[in-house]
């Protein structure tokens, strides 16, 4: 599935310029969530390229652990070329709806911003819930409405006046899809978490230019894919339409826009 699949020039686009515009503040402050329950062993869900891994292991102390694991292999291995140096970190691919791992391994299972990929959510939560030891804590982060998130959402405008009779909607339908608190808190109680809060944090996202930001999403996430599929040729041109949607919107030169989250808090009783 297209939505799912981080590969070809994708990984170094979304690392380069996506990373540093919207993860790199939300791994912060997921890390330093995770640091404050003092943890031992860690396991990292949906790692990327390595954002969260990153933050960790600059906050976690030299006697934690910490596994990472993405779906996809080109990711993680960009993730893991970060941190080559650091002996706390083990890497492996793996699938979050069948982790490779023994029941009440882990104390903490974190993850930064992987749920909404996750065919069936609740299948995923479980799986966190059963590698964690009894009172061992989940935490995850999810991004809030696409209208609540300047740039993406601008894109996603912008393309859709360029491919109108089928306009790509992967943020609004992946990315951005998965934003009811109620339902998230509904879903992570049905796989069998206790103690859940949800908090949502805003903050500004800052770039260069508006081609910045416009590479970083329609090049460096699987909205490549769906442009490509409409047309292997559109490419280059959706781009620049992106770029200058933003431009009109956010203006030339530096740009900074509105991004929203909710993070989440869950134990296992």
């Amino acid at each position: 599935m297209t939505e799912t699949l981080f590969a070809g020039l994708i990984p170094e686009i979304y690392d380069r310029l996506l990373v540093p515009l919207i993860f790199d503040v939300y791994a912060a402050d997921l890390a330093t969530r995770a640091a404050s329950l003092r943890p031992s062993r860690v396991l990292e869900v949906a790692a990327g390229t390595g954002a969260l891994s990153r933050a960790l292991g600059a906050r976690l102390p030299d006697t934690s652990s910490i596994v990472a694991t993405d779906l996809n292999q080109p990711m993680l291995d960009r993730a893991a070329a970060h941190q080559s140096g650091d002996t706390r970190f083990s890497w492996q691919q793996a699938d979050a709806l069948a982790l490779p791992f023994d029941d009440r391994s882990f104390d903490l299972v974190a993850c930064q911003f992987g749920v909404m990929f996750f065919p069936d959510k609740v299948a995923g939560y479980r799986e966190a819930n059963r590698v964690l030891e009894p009172g061992g804590r989940y935490l995850f982060n999810v991004w809030d409405r696409l209208e609540d998130n300047d740039f993406p959402r601008c894109i996603t405008e912008a393309l859709a006046t360029v491919f109108p009779d089928d306009p790509p909607r992967f943020m609004a339908i992946t990315p951005h899809g998965y934003h009811d608190t109620e339902q998230i808190r509904k879903d992570v109680a049905e796989a069998g978490f206790s103690d859940i809060v949800i908090e949502t944090v805003s903050h500004m996202s800052r770039a260069r230019s508006a081609e910045d930001v416009a590479v970083a999403f329609c090049q460096g996430t699987p909205m490549r894919n769906e442009i490509t599929a409409r047309d292997p040729a559109a490419l280059e041109p959706a781009t620049a339409a992106a770029a200058e949607a933003l431009r009109r919107e956010f203006g030339s030169g530096a740009i900074e826009g509105r991004i929203r989250a909710h993070i989440v808090a869950a134990a296992r009783p």
